[in-house]
């Protein structure tokens, strides 16, 4: 016999491998806890082994079936943890009240025999008064198998001691064979039992205790029944929760279905093509909407491609043209042919190939997001006074190049590439030359309106712009003019380009709103900063909302 003391022993089983009485914890309980806390690394290896289907259905309908199976797993085991407990507390209520119909019933006389739970009576130092059959194969000599109360000291009443069984043979003890178990226990004086001591030879002073078995027979047979249930009731709503999970799935997805097999429909070719937008307000409609202004985005650019091939091929056509059909006429008559004139008007329409070629080049970088030049410190005041003063050379006093700086001394240098920085400059001045009729005005200065920028204008006072007209002057190979000749105007592609250059800079480049008939204003804002704050941003493509815009 081993007397184990109160609490449970840490792995929760005797020492002869067989499960102890554990208020506490129903059995099996820490084995099912241990093997769900490997549920996760295993959904991980799975993973990782590529087993995990690759449906959204599936894996859906196997995630609610995953949690659906750990949240009852869990309530069933809440579920018997607590029927264990209730029916081992109505067991121990049970014993404790055959503690007090023993020491009751033998106030004036014996006992023998079965009494409900397995008891002894013990009187002295271990002497064998009475007990249930159960206990018979523990006792030996007329000695009881529990601990006698001695002589003298307290009288508890209602104690619990836990005491562990051996393993026996005998079918009399196979409910206590190899158990460790839990008694109640009462401690009355000898005097006290007269029809159970009298005539035994119980010494005077001695003290009687009676013992009552807590036997978790009935905790576990209602145990057992529960599993019976849940062992059907558990898979079968894990299976339901996991059907209901796939058609719900299965039901939310057939919109999107729908939504692929119409994008795929769509070819570079025809990008007019649209999904259906389902009336759901959820995200799927969303994902609809998406995908048609993707669309909508996708047929403009095709759109714009196209026209701009077209627009390019036909800007190549004409000085080649131009160039071909002078040296055709001056091939078939060599001896009537002006050679200096021909080979001059030659390399003017040369000139504007390699020029228009340049262009349609620095778009292309542009468009492909190519990184932009190196970027220095440049002084806008020293670069503005250098062109103006080799445009009002070139123009020859008609119209008039002016300058006008309004800054101090060195605020008004910025961080920006010199190349790109003076080719924005040289297309603005171009494109006021051609429509200035007396006067061309660049302003350089602070901006007062954006702490920290530089504000640069070109002003002429020729026509103006229509304001009909603001929002696609940028767009390339836009003419305004639609009568004066291609001789005479430019390729169409030097505000879109001188836009583009300044967003890679972090500046923005305006038309500024002008009385009709007061020529047109172009405002360039560039961002003064330090190489550490300020980088210049590669050009992110078309679809920028153009301000005010002008050719």
């Amino acid at each position: 016999m081993t007397d184990v003391p109160n609490g449970r022993d840490p792995n929760g089983r005797d020492p002869n491998g067989r499960r102890a009485l554990v208020p506490a914890s129903p059995p099996g309980m820490l084995r099912r806890l241990q093997r769900a806390r490997l549920l996760p690394r295993s959904v991980r290896v799975l993973r990782s082994l590529r087993v995990l289907p690759r449906s959204v259905r599936a894996r859906s309908a196997l995630a609610a079936a995953f949690a659906a199976a750990v949240l009852f797993t869990s309530g069933a085991l809440l579920m018997r943890h607590q029927l264990y407990d209730e029916r081992l507390r109505a067991t121990s209520s049970v014993a404790q009240q055959q503690v007090t119909t023993l020491l009751s019933a033998t106030a004036n006389s014996s006992i023998s025999g079965p009494w409900g739970a397995p008891y002894e009576i013990v009187a002295g130092d271990g002497m064998l008064l009475a007990s249930s059959p159960e206990l018979e194969p523990y006792e030996k000599d007329g000695h009881a198998f529990l601990t006698g109360p001695g002589r003298g000291g307290s009288l508890p009443l209602y104690t619990r001691r836990r005491f562990t069984f051996p393993a026996v043979a005998e079918p009399a003890a196979r409910s206590l064979s190899g158990q460790t178990l839990t008694t109640v226990e009462g401690t009355v004086p000898a005097s006290y039992l007269p029809g159970e001591t009298q005539g035994r030879g119980v010494a005077a002073g001695a003290r009687v205790r009676v013992y009552v078995l807590i036997v978790p027979d009935d905790a576990e047979r209602a145990v057992g029944e529960l599993d019976r249930e849940l062992v059907v009731a558990v898979p079968l709503a894990t299976a339901l929760v996991a059907g209901v999970a796939w058609l719900a799935t299965r039901r939310a997805l057939r919109p999107v279905e729908a939504i692929r097999a119409r994008t795929a429909s769509v070819t570079a070719a025809d990008p007019r093509e649209r999904v259906e937008v389902p009336d759901t307000a959820d995200e799927v409609a969303e994902l609809a909407l998406t995908i048609n202004a993707t669309l909508q985005r996708l047929e403009e650019a095709a759109t714009a491609q196209r026209r701009f091939v077209a627009d390019a091929a036909h800007e190549l056509r004409s000085p080649l043209a131009t160039l071909l059909a002078g040296l055709e006429v001056a091939t078939a008559y060599p001896d009537r042919a002006d050679w200096p004139a021909v080979v001059s008007a030659a390399g003017r329409q040369a000139r504007r190939l390699s020029g228009l070629t340049e262009e349609l080049l620095l778009l292309a970088r542009l468009d492909a997001g190519a990184p932009p030049a190196p970027a220095e410190r440049v002084d806008v005041a020293a670069l503005a006074g250098r062109l103006s003063e080799e445009y009002a050379e070139r123009a020859g006093g008609s119209p008039k190049v002016d300058l006008l700086v309004a800054a101090p001394d060195a605020a008004t240098t910025v961080f920006a590439a010199p190349g790109d920085l003076e080719r924005i400059l040289r297309n603005l001045l171009d494109n006021a030359l051609r429509h200035a009729v007396g006067r061309v005005l660049l302003t350089v200065a602070r901006d007062s309106a954006a702490p920290g920028s530089v504000l640069c204008t070109v002003r002429d006072d020729g026509a103006g712009v229509a304001e009909a007209d603001s929002e696609r002057i940028f767009e390339r190979f836009t003419r305004l003019d639609e009568s004066r000749t291609r001789t005479d105007g430019g390729t169409g592609l030097g505000l879109a380009i001188a836009r583009d250059l300044a967003a890679r800079h972090g500046g923005l480049l305006v038309l500024a709103v002008q009385p009709k008939g007061s020529g047109a204003c172009f405002v360039l804002r560039l961002p003064a900063g330090d190489p550490m704050s300020i980088r210049p941003r590669p050009f992110k493509g078309r679809g920028r909302s153009a301000r005010s815009q002008r050719l």
